[in-house]
């Protein structure tokens, strides 16, 4: 008692030293989480203008749309798709909700009901849309799968988004046109044209040896050109590449695997206690199963001609006696041995129709409901009545036929060639003959097959191929492991180019690689490559070992380039070509001579040319190519005159004017004026969103978590 008597008198003491080791408690961890922030950090994939995008919801709509796509995009292009999308709708979401735009529940209808018009699922008896069907379809998913239900709201919402959006852009396009007057300058830029006489003094006149671009240059132009210079942050690696391989030893191993089946083995019966003989692939009956059972290549049924074999071995095997073999031999990563099993005269290609009568539970189903012996009589009936009439055959197809990719063109197949076909359907078509009808079972169902026509008759051969991969053994993948850790370690500690030179290994440059990149020039997609260049704590001259699908890299990272002005190193390869012209241009007007054209010509070794009707539409000179400014600034000289030295594209013209054409006039220059609008309003959207993201703050976080 006299203890509880001692904390009552001594609670207030008590509560602050609890209330201390609990703010202790939270600092610590904020600390170590990275400060306040470190929650949202964690939650937000960006940031636009104020406004987060969350992780979760960013995360799940790149789950779904690589989902839809599969193996059609990369993760990356997955998230950058949704960016592009996410963006565009928090930046166009600001400017409705200033604006007051809103989408009425009418409106969202009547877009509903275009989108789902063609839904079966949303049609009545009358072959019409059916509001109250998409109504109970909306209220049975809420009552029983609330995710699907939520994915509709998001559907109905992005329904909703895009008619403000529609709206916003009839708005701008209200403003945007064209006056007459411009409708009238858009016909002279097509119509008003200038014939006149010029000499080009090519750049390539002057050696570029006699031309020097400094870093000081390069530096000043791009401060004056700073917002075509503009850099994000990047990075540079080099790499070298270890291939895995097979070796020369398993190689051989993997030959003399296969070149043991060719013969009789005996195998102990451990049943008989006996020693039982297994026939070899020269002298088995059972061809398709031998080659299942021991070929790393399945077993393919049916002819083909000289032309389908491997070219270099094409005359060995095409001209095989019957049971003869051929090999081993190397191909296309297999050691192969091919056995001759049957040659025969067939046409190289075949016309064919059939009809596909499926069945319940076949592959090809398609809401059949028949069983498959229904289905074969089926097909017994119909080839019956095709064999006694084959004009009725458009008609059954169209009724009875599941090929719905032919079924109302008379099931037509066109023309095609041994190995297009599953292979009991080619047996029919390829080895009887032209108005044959038949019925051919395969994994799809029954197919009712008319054969139409057939090419000229040709030799033909069936093989069987046994084939062993090269692959590369346990062994061979350890000693590759080796080597590139071996080789890891040493370019870590001492110049990577150095250790790659003395194993003679090839170094690859990567240069201006940016954050939410993936592919890697010389070895594809490598996501996790570009995320360790650009860690936090990545140094230059880090060293690190990658496994890639065809082995491994090791990495080096070279430069950390930061956000601003490029750098003149690397905004030299643009620069220098055109501080070299403009130099080049300098010293040719400087030793061009004369006051006429031909003084001009004979001074620097060129000749007149004649350039008729040019436009400033279509600013080209005959001989010379598109010179913009040259015929923008022959179209400010008058009649008979002759120009300063004028600096193009291609080189420093003198030019005269002989003519000026201007097309006559007309009553109305209306229509140039609609034209010259609706090219304007067609840029406009792009154009007013891409002003919108100029101006947009945002904090792109993206590379934190993908």
């Amino acid at each position: 008692m006299a203890v509880l008597n001692k904390i009552r008198q001594r609670s207030v003491f008590l509560i602050v030293i609890i209330a201390l080791a609990l703010f202790s408690f939270v600092l610590a961890d904020v600390i170590r989480n990275g400060g306040m922030s470190s929650q949202k950090s964690q939650n937000t994939i960006a940031t636009v203008n104020g406004e987060d995008v969350s992780r979760e919801e960013f995360a799940r709509q790149v789950d779904a749309m690589q989902r839809n796509m599969g193996s059609n995009a990369t993760t990356t292009q997955v998230v950058n798709r949704i960016w592009d999308q996410k963006l565009r709708e928090v930046i166009f979401a600001e400017q409705l909700e200033d604006l007051g735009i809103r989408a009425e529940e009418a409106q969202i209808k009547q877009l509903l009901k275009v989108q789902m018009a063609n839904n079966p699922n949303f049609i009545n008896e009358n072959g019409v849309f059916d509001e109250n069907k998409l109504r109970e379809y909306v209220a049975n998913l809420k009552a029983t799968s609330p995710q699907a239900y939520q994915q509709w709201v998001a559907y109905e919402s992005s329904l909703g988004q895009g008619v403000r959006e529609n709206i916003y852009m009839a708005m701008l396009n209200a403003g945007v046109g064209a006056t007459e007057t411009e409708g009238e300058h858009a016909y002279r830029m097509q119509n008003d044209n200038v014939d006149l006489k010029f000499v080009q003094v090519p750049f390539s006149s002057i050696s570029d040896d006699e031309v020097e671009v400094s870093k000081d240059d390069i530096k000043e132009y791009i401060k004056a050109h700073a917002t075509s210079f503009k850099a994000e942050k990047a990075r540079d690696i080099q790499y070298v590449a270890f291939e895995e391989s097979a070796s020369a030893e398993d190689k051989e191993e993997a030959k003399a695997g296969l070149a043991e089946l060719l013969n009789d083995r005996e195998e102990f019966n451990a049943v008989t206690k006996s020693n039982d003989v297994i026939a070899g692939f020269s002298s088995t009956s059972d061809i398709a199963d031998f080659v299942n059972e021991n070929s790393d290549l399945p077993y393919r049924e049916g002819f083909v001609f000289k032309n389908q074999l491997p070219k270099e071995f094409a005359d060995q095997i095409f001209n095989l006696s019957e049971g003869s073999t051929f090999g081993p031999y190397e191909d296309q990563g297999y050691w192969k041995i091919t056995k001759m099993i049957e040659t025969k005269q067939i046409p190289d290609s075949v016309k064919a129709s059939h009809i596909l009568v499926a069945y319940k539970g076949g592959q090809y189903a398609s809401g059949a409901v028949r069983t498959k012996d229904e289905a074969k009589a089926l097909a017994d009936s119909i080839a019956g009545v095709v064999r006694k009439d084959n004009s009725k055959f458009a008609t059954l197809a169209s009724e009875y036929s599941a090929d719905t990719s032919n079924k109302e063109n008379a099931g037509d197949l066109g023309f095609f060639s041994p190995g297009m076909m599953i292979p009991s359907f080619e047996n029919f078509v390829f080895e009887n003959n032209k108005g044959d009808v038949g019925v051919v079972e395969t994994d799809l169902g029954y197919h009712v097959v008319s054969i139409q026509e057939q090419t000229d008759r040709e030799k033909a051969v069936k093989l069987a191929t046994i084939a062993r991969e090269i692959a590369s053994s346990e062994k061979s993948r350890n000693n590759l492991f080796n080597e590139v850790t071996k080789f890891e370690i040493a370019a870590g500690k001492g110049s990577f180019s150095d250790e790659a030179k003395a194993k003679s290994y090839k170094v690859r440059t990567v240069k201006d690689i940016k954050e939410l990149e993936e592919n890697i020039p010389g070895i594809g997609s490598q996501r996790r490559v570009v995320q360790w260049a650009f860690e936090e704590d990545a140094e230059v001259g880090d060293v690190k070992r990658f496994e890639i699908p065809s082995g491994y890299i090791v990495a080096q990272l070279t430069a950390k380039k930061k956000e601003g002005l490029m750098s003149v190193e690397d905004a030299s390869a643009t620069v220098i070509p055109v501080l070299t012209k403009e130099k080049k241009a300098e010293l040719i007007k400087e030793k061009i001579k004369g006051t006429t054209l031909q003084d001009v010509a004979s001074s620097q070794g060129q000749s007149v040319q004649s350039a008729d009707a040019v436009n400033l539409g279509s600013p080209v000179l005959a001989g010379a190519g598109s010179e913009p400014a040259i015929v923008g600034a022959v179209f400010g000289m008058e009649v008979g005159s002759v120009s300063k030295p004028l600096t193009g594209e291609k080189g420093v013209y003198v030019v005269e004017v002989v003519a000026k054409n201007e097309a006559p006039a007309m009553d109305t220059y209306r229509g140039f004026a609609e034209r010259e609008m609706m090219k304007r309003r067609g840029a406009a959207t792009s154009r007013a969103y891409e002003a919108l993201k100029s101006k947009a703050e945002i904090e792109d976080n993206r590379a934190k978590f993908y």
